[in-house]
């Protein structure tokens, strides 16, 4: 039986209250103690709460964000994430007074959610709400599409397929790829995300190398990115830090899909335009293993332990890097700094030589250190000692000729959030900053090239001549009359473009 809207949105509250539940309390009992509940709630010390108070109310949780926010969590969210608890609490109350929700309006609803759990690192909730969220997104698409052929056919028996120019209408010269012709780009441009793609989940056009590489513009800094990669793999130099770091959409995540999948044992034939790359360089992938690991910041959480196979038990960031590269064996250097909460120090190299080459992926490194922002005695241990290892970390891969270490840092206060973002980004700064090597976004041109490879077919030479069109060079003909114009949204445009998102009209 179909879901309503309505029990859409309380499945998404319902994901809010269990990736809220830990955070919140964390943060409270941080600030009050074991009367946490009743102090947050407004009570006196040593206050008691009623019987009819249940913290895993989605309603008692948004009301304690909310009653706190000044001295407790504008510590660690930013006056945005405000704006979502606000609306959320909306959503709730007009939830349980059983109104009605529209198709956008639960859209909506559910993109809050999103946002407010992935504001709190509650990561597996916030992939099931967007599981929801495109669930939904795809039965409205399938409407819009009948819709839309409904009124096609009506047209075709008064009007052929040219126009009154005489010319091909514009879908029969510029093919769209076929997510984008049914309406599944919408899902991949909300779903994609290097976690994802590191757990499989993601959709083919982000998680298959070949499929990725196919779709992807490799612009003039990713070309870069990539030989530098590949000659680290090989121990014959590069970088062995590389710090990307521009404004909220600037193509940091894609980049480092890019150099997962370059890493994934493909060989350079099956991605498209990499061999010709490496081939300009006189550079091969290397015929041994890559072993990686991601480590996302919002994917992480501070305050629980993560069961391996083997009884193994992994509580802090290392102990994680320490697994995904080589498993227990790999966790078994760092084991007593991860039971520890300590920096591991010089274990790091002693793991990047055993298991290179490796990749080490970071993505979204501040949201990790800013949940231990004044919450002392969790299991990843302590703020201070995030950095410590942040040091330890950028020491190690230049004593390794075949490590090579790549981290997202975020370039302007709205992705920090709050006094512990702004704190933890300064002292990864600090300690990265000096090492970081020049990383260059795309050009204007190179965005709209972005673009037009995401969502359009790369034409055939005789559909590119009888078109009227011409060759731009290795990727594909693009018709004349297009204006080339920047592509507009959020930050620099380059998120859009990669993920596949229209540029606004001009």
């Amino acid at each position: 039986m179909a879901l309503t809207n309505h029990q859409r949105v309380g499945l998404g509250l319902q994901e809010l209250a269990a990736g809220l539940r830990p955070y919140v309390e964390r943060e409270l009992r941080a600030k009050y103690g074991e009367d946490w509940l009743a102090r947050g709630l407004g009570a006196g010390p040593g206050a008691g709460v009623s019987r009819d108070t249940n913290p895993d109310d989605p309603s008692v949780l948004l009301k304690l964000l909310w009653d706190n926010w000044r001295n407790v969590f504008e510590l660690k969210l930013s006056r945005g994430d405000r704006n979502y608890v606000s609306e959320s609490r909306d959503i709730r109350n007009r939830w349980a007074h059983n109104e009605s929700f529209s198709t956008d309006d639960a859209l909506r609803t559910l993109d809050t959610v999103h946002r407010v759990l992935q504001a709190v690192s509650a990561g597996e909730q916030a992939i099931e709400v967007d599981r929801v969220r495109q669930d939904l997104q795809r039965l409205k698409f399938e409407e819009q599409a009948r819709s839309t052929r409904r009124k096609a056919a009506s047209k075709s028996s008064t009007e052929g397929p040219e126009s009154s120019t005489g010319l091909p209408g514009w879908r029969q010269v510029a093919e769209p790829h076929d997510d984008v012709a049914t309406g599944r780009y919408e899902l991949a441009q909300f779903a994609a995300d290097l976690h994802q793609v590191w757990r499989g989940d993601a959709a083919d056009e982000y998680g298959d190398p070949q499929e990725f590489f196919r779709r992807t513009y490799i612009t003039d800094g990713l070309r870069e990115l990539l030989v530098t990669a590949v000659r680290r793999f090989n121990g014959v130099g590069g970088d062995p830090i590389i710090k990307l770091q521009t404004n909220f959409g600037g193509g940091k995540t894609h980049s480092l899909i890019a150099l997962f999948h370059l890493a994934s044992g493909r060989p350079a034939t099956e991605l498209p335009g990499v061999e010709q790359i490496l081939t300009a360089a006189e550079l091969g992938l290397p015929t041994d293993r890559v072993n990686r690991a991601v480590l996302v910041g919002q994917q992480l959480q501070p305050s629980s332990v993560s069961k391996k196979p083997g009884g193994i038990e992994v509580r802090t960031i290392w102990g994680e890097l320490a697994w995904q590269l080589g498993g227990a064996d790999g966790y078994e250097l760092v084991a007593d700094a991860d039971k520890a909460g300590v920096s591991p120090g010089e274990a790091l190299t002693d793991l990047f030589q055993r298991f290179s080459p490796c990749l080490v992926l970071i993505d979204e490194w501040v949201a990790y250190p800013r949940q231990l922002y004044g919450v002392p005695g969790l299991p990843a241990g302590s703020f201070d000692a995030q950095f410590s290892f942040a040091q330890a970390l950028t020491d190690a891969p230049r004593s390794v000729p075949s490590a090579l270490v790549v981290a997202t840092i975020p370039a302007s206060d709205i992705e920090v959030g709050g006094e512990g973002g702004r704190a933890a980004l300064e002292r990864l700064e600090n300690v990265i900053g000096r090492m970081e090597a020049t990383w260059r976004t795309a050009s204007t041109e190179e965005s709209f090239e972005i673009v037009r490879r995401r969502l359009f077919k790369d034409l055939s030479p005789d559909q590119a001549a009888s078109a009227g069109c011409r060759d731009p060079g290795l990727h594909g003909a693009v018709p004349k009359p297009v204006q080339r114009v920047p592509v507009r949204g959020e930050g620099s445009g380059l998120r859009a473009a990669h993920e596949g998102r229209l540029p606004n009209p001009p």
